[in-house]
């Protein structure tokens, strides 16, 4: 008989907004219907409970950590070893979520969700795009999201792809809606790069107003959740490791 899957603690980040715990109660639901009697617990970093010591010794060394982040930025490098550093279980620690084609296809259908028709070549070739992630004082995260971004123009044929972001350094959204029209866009969509509501992704939709069409959040997307698994999955094949000591 095989031995039982391991425990599947997800890590978010946390939002004071009560809509980014039911977003994070939600995907971790479509998980749970794509991998059925997986053991998975939510801990947050900060803002929600339970917090990530909490579920982690609970669940012992035996269970997986996967955050729930797009990029390597300071809570992936610091905040979340940290957290888990302190309970002494040395979990073997999934990587983010991003770059992944599968954030593509959620993308996608956030997309043609709001309308607009991501199946047509045609519309494709004609539609600009603002990826609008939240930015991050991380250089390395922020040329991540680029590479997103022409990765997504490249598998796709998007007339172009801006990044925008809704904290940190520019550009902001009207500035990248702007560009895309100078540069000949018939039509401009704004797509969050953000996994859950809050604070930021109101920003992004309150500076989306010269765009013709915009998206959801990622959310609970089916794709999101598959891509968890994936993440889940690899680490899970690692041995308890003790992790690594922080970086300056």
């Amino acid at each position: 008989m095989p031995a039982p899957a391991r425990p599947f603690l997800l890590i978010a980040h946390g939002s004071r907004d009560p809509r980014h715990a039911a977003t994070v109660a939600a995907l971790a639901g479509e998980v749970r219907a794509q991998r059925p009697g997986l053991e998975l617990a939510t801990a947050y970093l900060d803002h929600c409970a339970p917090r990530i010591p909490q579920v982690a010794d609970r669940l012992g060394s035996h269970a997986v950590a996967v955050p729930l982040l797009l990029n390597r930025a300071f809570h992936a490098k610091h905040d979340i070893p940290a957290a888990l550093r302190s309970t002494g279980a040395g979990l073997p620690v999934a990587d983010v979520l991003g770059p992944s084609p599968l954030l593509l296809a959620a993308l996608d259908r956030r997309l043609d969700e709001a309308g607009l028709d991501v199946s047509s070549p045609a519309v494709r070739a004609r539609t600009g795009l603002v990826l609008a992630a939240a930015g991050s004082s991380d250089p390395a995260a922020d040329a991540a999201t680029r590479a997103v971004a022409a990765e997504w123009r490249r598998t796709r044929g998007w007339a172009a792809v801006e990044v925008a972001y809704a904290s940190a350094t520019g550009p902001r959204v009207p500035e990248a809606v702007a560009a895309l029209r100078a540069a000949g866009a018939a039509q401009v969509a704004v797509a969050p790069y953000l996994l859950a509501p809050g604070r930021l992704p109101d920003r992004i939709a309150g500076e989306a107003a010269g765009a013709d069409l915009l998206a959801d959040v990622l959310g609970a997307a089916p794709e999101v959740a598959t891509l968890l698994l994936e993440r889940y999955d690899a680490a899970a094949r690692t041995p308890a490791r003790a992790l690594p000591a922080l970086t300056a």
